[in-house]
């Protein structure tokens, strides 16, 4: 490509942090400019968003989309992240805890609700990520959030011993959910609400927002030597994806070059297309007319 600028949707493999994938990228690209719309912990696979050169300036949006998860938690057993990467810290087993019960207990988790983050996620305080807090030694609290879950569907319910003979049963999830939900939190509450503890043992991602597992041209295994051509989203074609989008004419385009409100009534964030097909900007709404959020080009114009 000459200009190396777009959106490229990855499988991530297993193992391996986002930021792992980015650093690839970033050779294959030949630009450091490249970046992530929502985190993956080593442990999760699937969609992983990535912006390179301009169209980095669109992952704020994409970070607000909703997902969708494929996951399996493990009842009966708890650990110290939450997740199947940390060390076991109690295990009361699912003895006698029935199928019937664990989805009458996911039930209670779909629509709004007040989640605590994991300790170990990235949420910053003061400045400093929680899990750097957590892993110096600090009891770390973090306040609840109102998030919001459209999908919660149980699938298998499998029963299983750990390796000290103790019974768990392990639950596949399909979570459709608003940005912000932590399934490991969801595994967590899930566990508590039957009273025997949980941790996330399997986490996909097969969707952020319009882009899925369908999209990604890369991965997982990231061993090509070039970014095949077809795999880009051009910033257009990845903005009118995700918003709604707007076609304005010359004379428009100036305006919009130059950061100056147009004559157009908006229902929000929309991508402002010019007459070459080109993603010129993000305008929002403010009263009748639509204001600059985020210009893709300089007061030269197109």
């Amino acid at each position: 490509m000459t200009d190396i600028s777009g959106v490229v949707v990855v499988d991530k493999p297993q193992g391996i942090t986002s930021h792992d994938v980015v650093a690839r990228v970033r050779r294959l690209a030949g630009t450091r400019k490249v970046g992530h719309a929502g985190t993956l912990d080593p442990m999760a696979t699937g969609v992983l968003v990535l912006g390179i050169g301009r169209a980095t300036r669109l992952l704020g949006q994409l970070t607000l989309h909703d997902k969708r998860y494929l996951a399996t938690v493990r009842l009966g057993q708890e650990t110290s992240t939450e997740d199947a990467e940390g060390t076991t810290v109690a295990a009361l087993g699912a003895y006698g805890l029935e199928e019937e019960a664990v989805r009458k207990a996911a039930s209670a988790f779909l629509g709004e609700i007040d989640q605590v983050p994991s300790a170990v996620s990235a949420i910053k305080v003061d400045g400093v990520r929680s899990y750097r807090r957590v892993r110096s030694g600090e009891d770390v609290e973090l306040p609840a959030r109102r998030v919001t879950i459209t999908r919660l569907d149980v699938g298998a319910v499998t029963p299983g011993l750990t390796s000290d003979g103790v019974p768990v049963l392990d639950v596949e999830l399909d979570v459709e959910c608003s940005s912000g939900t932590y399934i490991r939190a969801l595994a967590r509450d899930l566990g508590d609400a039957l009273g025997v503890g949980g941790h996330l043992a399997v986490l996909r991602r097969t969707r952020v927002g319009p882009f899925t597992l369908d999209d990604a041209q890369l991965g997982p295994d990231l061993d090509v030597a070039r970014i095949p051509d077809d795999a880009w989203l051009t910033p257009a074609q990845a903005a009118t994806r995700c918003l709604p989008s707007v076609t304005v004419d010359a004379a428009e385009a100036l305006d919009v070059a130059h950061g100056r409100g147009l004559d157009r009534q908006l229902e929000g964030v929309t991508a402002v297309i010019g007459p070459a097909g080109t993603l010129l900007a993000l305008y929002r709404p403010a009263g009748d007319r639509a204001v600059p959020e985020t210009v893709f080009v300089d007061g030269e114009g197109q």
